[in-house]
């Protein structure tokens, strides 16, 4: 199914492309986060930046339609607000990535700070955000974390953001729901309850894979809005997820040996990137 002109006019680029792939950005520890290093002058270190962009460009050189860059190393996350440093540093390295390539961008602040995710994409240009909790109430590693739809949506009103589309997951990875409801009565209420414009299906975790029936369940629940693989998906199971797939978004697959915490390797998004074409 084509995706919905309302997201198109956002993401012209996306035009004609049958299920666009979203390579992940996987920014090393930010200051402030338990991981990171300070370089010898105490300052933030370049190398953060550049390996932001080496990934970018290793991704747009295998051919992703788009980007999401997130604060992937800045374990444990937060469950509500991040602190400034963070909303910070992300808009320094996700301006850097936009100025590095020419491909839609996203922004997703872990673990659920919608607010600063909508804050960066309206500072650098982007495109749409990733809101991991948008309804509903998660147990998750970070505690209990409660969508916040009215409070997202209305920012981005008040903002004047309608460009930039929000994609919602539901049942995220690494979380359960608080009360087990029906996952297409969830599904549907992200679309014509809390306004998400696409919906996103994952595993149980990062780089896990995703259950075909319970996509295919999704699927059947939005409607029109478009429906992304979340995670987990690789050349070799492409083929039983397209029926069921509006969009893919890969990340732990682009790196070298198949390593979350390893750069990506521009040959292994090239061929799982052929493989989304084909199937």
């Amino acid at each position: 199914m084509p995706w919905p002109e309302t997201i198109l006019e956002r993401v012209p680029s996306w035009r004609g492309v049958a299920r666009p792939v979203i390579g992940m950005v996987h920014l090393a520890p930010l200051p402030g986060s338990p991981g990171y290093r300070a370089g010898s002058d105490g300052v933030w270190p370049d190398g953060v930046l550049g390996r932001a962009v080496a990934d970018a460009r290793a991704l747009a050189e295998g051919g992703v339609d788009g980007l999401m860059l997130e604060n992937f190393g800045d374990v444990p996350f937060f469950g509500g607000p991040v602190p400034a440093e963070t909303v910070a540093h992300m808009t320094a390295a996700a301006l850097r990535v936009r100025d590095a390539v020419d491909l839609p961008l996203g922004i997703n602040v872990l673990r659920n700070d919608a607010a600063a995710a909508l804050a960066v994409a309206a500072a650098v240009g982007g495109s749409f955000i990733r809101v991991n909790v948008l309804v509903g109430t998660y147990v998750t590693d970070q505690g209990v974390i409660e969508g916040r739809a009215a409070e997202v949506m209305r920012l981005r009103a008040s903002l004047g953001l309608s460009h930039v589309a929000v994609f919602a997951d539901v049942r995220v990875k690494h979380a359960a729901p608080l009360a087990d409801r029906p996952v297409r009565a969830e599904a549907a209420d992200l679309v014509s309850r809390a306004g998400a414009d696409a919906v996103i299906v994952s595993g149980e975790g990062t780089g896990r894979p995703t259950d075909v029936d319970r996509l295919a369940e999704v699927k059947a629940a939005v409607g029109a809005a478009p429906v992304l693989v979340g995670s987990g998906v690789t050349a070799e199971t492409v083929t039983a997820l397209a029926p069921h797939a509006d969009g893919w978004i890969v990340g732990t697959a682009c790196k070298q040996g198949g390593c979350v915490d390893a750069p990506v390797d521009a040959a292994r998004v090239r061929k799982i990137v052929d493989a989304m074409r084909s199937a």
